[in-house]
């Protein structure tokens, strides 16, 4: 029979890898996007549509799969969800309408709603001291989509972008079947049964629950909008060709996933507060550089005209990146940590209300960055949307957590005779 620590070890490991595969399948339309984009003439923002839509549905389904993993145990309901997954991804590879793949990506995009499940289902095997760890272990599977940047233009550029959906529906079928195998069940990790609707979303009245979620906007969220959209962006902002864009973008999308684990770790250390604070500073340091547009300036001078080509080149535009990239990486695990401490007894909820706002800013934010494109022409117009939205949250951060005294003083009247 098999140790509490093997089963620990075995669910923490096959679920961190069936979400890699989940998130791989979740953000395939960065890749596949870009030549269906070109063959059917579409603008930005309806690419920025297309790569999003099933942003929307795993975003949207993580709070009830949240609530049902609480429920009946993440087990059966991470497997059945990979099932479902499986002829959507593959009938991908026969649409030749728009709608087609719209309709398709919602379908789709039931694989993100895995976050949820696993994030609660992982949890619990383990101590709250060590939860830290094994959520950002289990969280580095959002390295599916450096998986994704290095898989599929592979494919796409060999056999033809059809052949992408067509292994990855494969490749979903093998881990589900896999996952089934080598994990358990442990029903005391289950919600007893006389915890109703009602009290599970009674959390939604929780405006530090609304706080989280603004957090997770950006270091998820966030991620998510630039992971869809950088392999284009690296395309049209520096003229490379497909397999090299992907290769660059993996640069920002890998660090960001695998370094989730030590974010974890570095919870349980130093504690969320004082890890979030800091993410979110490095972030709005990097966005307000890479905010800046490639300008020509024209200065006049005694001796006539003097131009400056005043931007980031490649090499500067990918360090920030990969710094930012980071910074997100720790912040996805230190918000989960402010879960774990605050809400031991609901992470299935929570985790889902949480997961399902940062989900759908990584929906709303490719839609936007298109609309940008469109209506302005400048490419890094995107880092100034994400650099008013990290100021948000810094503000926010400052006035519940930071800020101990009030900003006004009032004399105390008990000391005035």
């Amino acid at each position: 029979m098999a140790t509490q620590t093997y089963k620990q070890i075995s669910v923490l490991t096959m679920s961190t890898l069936a979400f890699t595969v989940c998130f791989a399948v979740w953000v395939m339309f960065s890749i596949i996007g870009i030549p269906i984009k070109a063959n059917l003439g579409l603008n930005e923002t309806q690419f920025g549509l297309l790569a999003a839509t099933p942003i929307l549905t795993g975003s949207l389904i993580r709070l009830p799969l949240g609530m049902l993993t609480d429920k009946i145990g993440g087990r059966i309901v991470f497997f059945v969800l990979m099932v479902c997954t499986v002829i959507p991804i593959y009938l991908i590879s026969m649409a030749t309408e728009y709608w087609h793949f719209l309709v398709l990506g919602l379908f789709v995009g039931a694989a993100g709603g895995a976050f949820s499940v696993g994030i609660s289902y992982v949890a619990r095997w383990f101590p709250p001291q060590r939860q830290g760890l094994a959520m950002g272990i289990f969280g580095a599977g959002n390295a599916g989509a450096a998986v994704t940047k290095f898989l599929a233009p592979s494919l796409l550029v060999a056999y033809g972008w059809q052949t992408v959906p067509q292994v990855y529906a494969v490749g979903m079928l093998v881990m589900a079947i896999l996952f089934w195998i080598f994990t358990y069940t442990d029903t005391s990790h289950h919600v007893p049964t006389h915890v109703t609707l009602r009290q599970q979303l009674a959390a939604l009245k929780d405006p530090n629950v609304w706080k989280l979620c603004q957090y997770y906007s950006i270091v998820f969220g966030g991620y998510v909008a630039l992971s869809l959209w950088m392999t284009k962006y690296y395309i049209t902002e520096y003229g490379f060709g497909m397999q090299t864009a992907a290769l660059l973008a993996a640069i920002f999308v890998l660090p960001s996933g695998v370094i989730r684990a030590m974010g974890g770790w570095l919870s349980d250390r130093f504690g969320a507060h004082k890890l979030t604070w800091w993410v979110m500073w490095v972030s709005w340091i990097c966005l307000f550089l890479l905010s800046y547009p490639q300008t020509e300036l024209v200065i006049q001078t005694t001796k006539g005209t003097m131009s400056l080509h005043l931007g980031l080149n490649v090499w500067v535009f990918t360090a920030l990146l990969f710094i930012l990239g980071l910074a997100w990486g720790f912040g996805k695990a230190s918000v989960f940590k402010y879960i774990s401490d605050q809400y031991p007894t609901n992470i299935g909820v929570i985790s889902g209300i949480v997961g399902l706002i940062g989900g759908l800013g990584g929906f709303v934010l490719p839609i936007m960055f298109g609309a940008i494109v469109d209506l302005t022409g400048i490419n890094s117009g995107i880092f100034m949307l994400m650099y008013g939205v990290t100021w948000v949250s810094l503000i926010w951060m400052y006035l519940t957590e930071v800020r101990t005294v009030p900003m006004i003083k009032t004399a105390n009247t008990d000391t005035l005779e």
